[in-house]
């Protein structure tokens, strides 16, 4: 190809994986940098610019995890994160705090390139030109970003896809299985952390929401006027 697909940053402690996604990622026209650890990778992204990170959740130092909430903030690049046998709770906890995705090791490296492809696919479909405003909301789609009042919060990818159909669609109720398949995520509990997290971005009360609505039985549903 004339020119790569994306740059992406690896971050693993291991150097067999890193090697492994490297040379696969490259083999498919990806431009890859990596980094051995959370802190390299802080250095890294200081100074380049990437339109994906792969981040082992646990290293020796700063955990992935740890990472994520470092540069959260600051951050507004795609994360799938890669997770060992047993890290449930901690997979839970990175789609809480801001991961797009999230892969198990072992892992088949085709798969890891169709969760970039779908990831890469989102980010440059859709681009709205208007500002949807509620009450004291306000959500930019295209910046990425809501205003509560006067509160900024950054919105990652998954949520900005699912914020976008729903405002498409306000008043209709989205199923969990709906949801999933627009983010390509099939675990239910991971639906509806990232849906509480969002409440938490909406919400004036989010143990009372408003506006991001549970239909019981049913899905989700997004009133705005």
């Amino acid at each position: 190809m004339d020119e790569f697909l994306a740059h992406i940053l690896v971050v693993d402690d291991d150097d067999g994986i890193r090697s492994l996604v490297k040379k696969y990622l490259n083999e498919n026209d990806y431009l890859v940098t990596t980094a051995n650890s959370a802190e390299d990778a802080s250095e890294k992204i200081k100074i380049l610019k990437f339109d994906l990170i792969i981040l082992d959740i646990m290293m020796p130092g700063k955990s992935g995890l740890e990472f994520i909430e470092d540069h959260k903030k600051d951050l507004d690049t795609p994360i799938i994160l890669l997770t060992a046998k047993g890290e449930a709770n901690e997979r839970v906890q990175g789609l809480e705090i801001g991961a797009d995705d999230y892969l198990p090791k072992p892992f088949e490296p085709k798969e890891l390139t169709l969760r970039i492809q779908n990831i890469l696919n989102k980010t440059k479909k859709y681009d709205l030109k208007k500002v949807i405003k509620f009450e004291n909301i306000k959500i930019d789609l295209n910046k990425q970003l809501i205003f509560k009042k006067d509160i900024e919060f950054k919105i990652n990818n998954t949520e900005k896809v699912i914020l976008e159909k729903m405002i498409n669609n306000p008043g209709k109720t989205f199923a969990r299985e709906q949801i999933g398949k627009l983010i390509d995520l099939d675990k239910e509990r991971s639906i509806d952390v990232i849906i509480t997290r969002l409440r938490k971005k909406i919400e004036l009360d989010p143990k009372n929401p408003k506006f991001l609505q549970t239909i019981r039985g049913a899905g989700y549903v997004l009133w705005i006027e």
